[in-house]
């Protein structure tokens, strides 16, 4: 096995304003590192109104089971923050 991460997918989330990006950022980010484990790896970063996830991984398989597992945490971190704001 490869010690390189050699897939990469970019997961790119806009928000109608900055608060709404910080509150899922914020919701994230806490996973960043704790997900992780020998065959992929993500980061999570804000920029105005939008949150990036970079899911990295050695194979496609482990690719796309990173990249379901950040979309569902955005998700429900998404949920969570509409509910806050109703």
């Amino acid at each position: 096995m490869s010690d390189a991460y050699d897939h990469r997918a970019v997961l790119s989330f806009p928000y109608p304003d900055q608060r709404r990006a910080r509150t899922v950022h914020e919701a994230i980010r806490v996973e960043v590192g704790d997900i992780d484990d020998d065959r992929s790896t993500a980061h999570a970063t804000r920029e105005g109104d939008a949150v990036e996830v970079t899911v990295r991984a050695r194979d496609l398989v482990a690719l796309r089971a990173g990249v379901n597992t950040w979309t569902r945490l955005v998700e429900t971190a998404e949920t969570v923050a509409a509910a806050a704001d109703s």
